[in-house]
């Protein structure tokens, strides 16, 4: 009799097993055709990534459900022995409840989102895709100088969000500041050189500048922040060799190569123009107590 009824219950359990199994394996078949569907007729990039995300995770979610549902009637039994095996299981998968909290954090604190470039453990790039374990970045500089992809996709864990700094380039506000230094050779005429290079300035970032007003206010209203200046300005500075003209202005994130090329091919235009009044500095040596050198002819 007992034998029969755990035979009967056995072979209860296998049936709802399989007909979980056969059960899933139709849901993830129409999650795909779901995120297929989405890819097909979405054309916006940023919508159609988070009509799929949300598809996918709806689908885990229900999924999840089912089963709980299903296996409702056993679950009772299972708690004693998921007790004893969870703090077990929580040390081997530290590092992976770690990376599932930070997802957590990540999803209402604000740290970054997709779009977002931001440096993760030392990797600088732009979040292309957030997971419950990692975030994938599409890598900027490396080998290669300036702001511009590499080529190379990272995946960092979540868990990076509580060990280290979290740095955004393009959180509240999408512009950095950015500066070159231009040396001018002493005896050049400062004042020419420095209305020159302002002039520059204001032609190529002042409009940009002007622009960003309103979301910088919006920052000082949100942070302790100080009124910063966004205009572009140039300062001079004074070293051994020549003359620092320290040019400040505002750029967007992910123009600060074409920028400072912008600006540089202008600043060599006007040197070049400027008859002889501004010279590029050159490093500068003088000799102290020169040692006397006669020479013979023979």
């Amino acid at each position: 009799m007992t034998d029969n009824i755990a035979r009967l219950m056995a072979d209860a359990m296998l049936q709802k097993i399989l007909l979980s199994a056969v059960v899933l394996l139709i849901f993830f078949m129409l999650l795909h055709f779901l995120k297929n569907i989405v890819v097909r007729y979405v054309d916006d990039n940023e919508r159609r990534y988070r009509l799929r995300k949300i598809v996918g995770f709806s689908g885990y979610i229900l999924a999840l459900l089912g089963l709980i549902f299903t296996f409702s009637d056993r679950l009772g039994g299972l708690t004693v022995f998921l007790g004893v095996a969870g703090a077990g299981v929580a040390f081997a998968l530290q590092e992976v409840i770690a990376s599932a909290a930070g997802w957590v954090a990540m999803s209402f604190g604000r740290f970054y989102q997709v779009g977002d470039r931001v440096q993760l453990g030392g990797i600088t790039g732009d979040v292309i895709d957030i997971g419950v374990l990692r975030t994938t970045l599409m890598e900027c500089g490396g080998w290669i100088k300036g702001d511009q992809y590499n080529g190379r996709i990272v995946r960092v864990a979540n868990s990076f969000i509580f060990k280290e700094p979290v740095f955004n380039y393009s959180s509240d506000f999408p512009f950095l500041w950015d500066e070159m230094i231009v040396p001018v050779r002493y005896g050049s005429d400062y004042e020419k050189a420095r209305g020159e290079f302002q002039q520059v300035l204001d032609e190529i970032t002042g409009e940009y500048a002007q622009r960003l007003q309103g979301n910088w206010r919006h920052m000082t209203q949100q942070y302790m922040l100080e009124d910063a200046r966004l205009q572009p300005l140039v300062s001079v500075n004074l070293t051994e060799n020549w003359a620092e003209f320290i040019l400040r202005y505002v750029v967007d994130y992910k123009k600060r190569r074409s920028t400072r090329d912008a600006i540089s091919l202008r600043i060599l235009a006007v040197i070049e123009n400027s008859q002889g009044d501004i010279r590029i500095g050159a490093p500068a040596f003088e000799l102290a107590n020169p040692a006397d050198v006669r020479v013979s002819m023979q």
